[in-house]
């Protein structure tokens, strides 16, 4: 337990906090300020406070003790200053250096609001606590399930034109592969209300968008619009096309975006040494994924449209409100929070989305097996921006992984850990498992285990130092041209490097030696000289700052 706040990664530390034992000592303001932190997790995805945990110390305060009397008197305190906020406690803990501490857990509050004792509202996001704006209170309604926009009735009846267009989407559904077998058996009304597009023989705010009248869409608060705009390398507007006549169901306006966005279809291409000789600026997945995410994620309670900003070597995707309470962008691989349902569940299962979350699990494989960079997410409270860049960062990689597509059958996962250890050349665990957004080794085995049994990586090194790089062999096998470097040779090769280059080189810096050894990682060479100099086999000269390395006599 004593290397507790080490181990919470990036992911993590919107559902946990450390909180020094004065905070339950100090009277009604330290409680009041625990009550702002409960209040908050039970409105997003719940959390864990650790009372008596000193994250800089990663340790409670030594010699420091807490009686159980005093932990249930914290619980039944903070219980009187938060209305609906689920809260437990563990009761009183041990540390390795015997100091106690115990963890309040608050679970989420999944069909109301939690609030203060004084009706103030407070929500997670990331690793800070943040009031709730009356603008955004409805928003935080939807993520609750109080208030619903797709399913609330309008006023529109089901005539003879909407039955058509009912007839219509409920026949391509039943056609669908994704469609349940149950579901196909229904009669049209039956899918309409299963998929909550008609209530009572009146549309749905969904069925309006999806079956409506443009006078009816543009009725409701509010209806999918959207700009498109190409700017030149000066970033002055060339092109613009506007959706916002309400004329087209959300996947007629899908279709009416992919067929116009031609600039979204370049292609660069490449010399006849690769496998390929032309890939497309995005790929089209992503594209329609990126797409699908701004229909099916956007608030409907926001009037401001989908823009879609296309420059020279990057899009830029805009989608009216946050991203989903719970959701950030360092965990958005992972969380499946869903603003819009039953508008995800009809994408879904009209083959839209290629799956029924984010979507970023696939957008994260394509631009991994593109050796592009993944997207940049920036998010306020309004507003959701995507960002992609267009450009092909390590072309002499594509032959490799084009060979891996084509010989191997590997997970979507597995896919995208291989890109990315391809560009990295060699990489710890540690920081492939956040690129990949998890937290720990277990999670990361989903991702690996399957590259490591069929040789396309090697796992190297022990507990923290543990890496991985691409199997020299299938480099060799793939005939692609990729070479090995320094970065992936033995450690027992790169020392015996190391002490050559001091043998001609005598005296020299770190960084001198890693200049002259190119590709090698500075860690690395660090690593070898610090065991080295303890061994008695190097001596230094000099400060930290001017130190020198030379071999002992």
């Amino acid at each position: 337990m004593q290397s507790m706040s080490m181990q919470i990664s990036l992911t993590e530390k919107q559902k946990v906090e450390f909180k020094d034992l004065q905070k339950i000592r100090i009277g009604d303001k330290g409680f009041r300020d625990l009550a702002v932190t409960c209040v908050a997790f039970a409105n997003a995805q719940g959390g864990k406070i650790y009372i008596g945990y000193d994250d800089k110390l990663c340790a409670p305060k030594p010699n420091q003790e807490v009686s159980e009397k005093e932990a249930n008197a914290a619980a039944t305190r903070l219980r009187e200053l938060c209305f609906n906020v689920a809260l437990s406690s563990s009761g009183i803990l041990a540390d390795e250096n015997g100091s106690q501490y115990f963890i309040l857990t608050i679970s989420p509050s999944v069909q109301s609001i939690a609030t203060t004792s004084d009706g103030k509202i407070y929500i997670r996001v990331a690793d800070k606590c943040m009031p709730v704006r009356s603008e955004d209170l409805q928003s935080l309604m939807v993520s609750k399930g109080n208030f619903q926009w797709e399913i609330i009735q309008t006023k529109f009846r089901v005539d003879q034109e909407i039955t058509l267009k009912l007839n219509n989407l409920a026949n391509r559904i039943r056609h669908s592969e994704r469609a349940k077998e149950h579901i196909r058996q229904m009669d049209d009304y039956e899918i309409g209300e299963t998929y909550h597009l008609i209530d009572e023989g009146y549309l749905t705010n969904l069925g309006v968008i999806w079956l409506g009248s443009p006078k009816q869409r543009a009725s409701i608060c509010y209806p999918n619009s959207v700009q498109y705009i190409v700017y030149d390398a000066l970033e002055q507007k060339v092109r613009r096309e506007d959706w916002h006549d309400h004329t087209l169901a959300p996947d007629e306006m899908l279709m009416a975006i992919e067929k116009n966005a031609i600039e979204l279809t370049y292609s660069y291409e490449f010399p006849n040494g690769l496998f390929r000789k032309e890939i497309r600026h995005y790929h089209p997945k992503l594209v329609r994924e990126l797409l699908v995410n701004a229909f099916a994620h956007r608030s409907y309670t926001i009037s401001k449209d989908i823009t879609i900003a296309v420059y020279p070597s990057r899009i830029e995707i805009s989608s009216p409100g946050g991203l989903p309470f719970g959701v950030t962008k360092n965990n958005i691989l992972h969380e499946k929070v869903r603003r819009n349902p039953n508008m995800i569940d009809l994408l879904y299962v009209l083959g839209l989305m290629e799956g029924e979350g984010s979507g970023y699990d696939l957008i994260y494989q394509l631009n991994a097996t593109e050796t592009k960079n993944q997207p940049i997410i920036e998010d306020s409270y309004s507003e959701v921006r995507v960002i992609q860049s267009a450009d092909i960062l390590e072309p002499e990689l594509l032959p490799l992984l084009d060979y891996v597509l084509q010989n191997y059958q590997l997970s979507q996962k597995a896919l995208t850990a291989f890109g990315i250890i391809a560009r990295k050349q060699k990489i710890l665990t540690t920081d492939l498992s956040n690129a990949l957004q998890l937290s720990d080794e277990d999670r990361l085995r989903s991702y690996v285990d399957s590259l490591v049994k069929d040789n396309l990586i090697c796992k190297r090194g022990v507990k923290k130092g543990t890496y991985f790089i691409v199997n020299p062999k299938l480099l060799q096998n793939a005939k692609t041209g990729v070479k090995t470097t320094l970065r992936t040779v033995e450690p027992h090769v790169l020392k015996t490097l190391v002490y050559e280059d001091l043998r001609l080189h005598p005296g020299s810096k770190t960084i001198e030696i890693v200049e002259r050894l190119k590709d090698t990682d500075i860690r690395d060479i660090r690593k070898i000289l610090y065991e080295a100099v303890r061994m008695g086999e190097i001596d230094t000269m000099g400060g930290n700052r001017n130190r020198t390395y030379k071999l002992s006599k």
